[in-house]
């Protein structure tokens, strides 16, 4: 899925920690699975998540031993409300 589309102007690092935290927007993630999860250095990863902090696209929550972050309401896409991509559109216009 990915974030919402009002959110991909952000820079690259930003989107690929949000498209990880889509994935799991309940449970959240640790920073180390984060890690693995967005193709991105430690460095950016860090001003990414201080950046989205900022903007409040992210909280960070205490569950107990464990830190995770999870992405904001307002950033999860609604599966059925979203609207569909330019190749989606042509798919259901053409007999294929």
């Amino acid at each position: 899925m990915g974030a919402k589309r009002a959110y991909r102007n952000r820079t690259d690092s930003e989107v690929a920690v949000l498209d990880a935290l889509i994935e799991r927007p309940e449970g959240g993630m640790t920073v180390l699975e984060l890690r693995t999860r967005a193709d991105v250095t430690i460095d950016e990863l860090e001003t990414a998540l201080a950046d989205l902090k900022r903007a409040d696209l992210i909280t960070v929550e205490k569950n107990g031993d464990r830190t995770v972050i999870l992405p904001d309401e307002s950033v999860v896409p609604d599966p059925e409300s979203e609207e569909p991509s330019f190749f989606e559109r042509l798919r259901e216009r053409l007999p294929f």
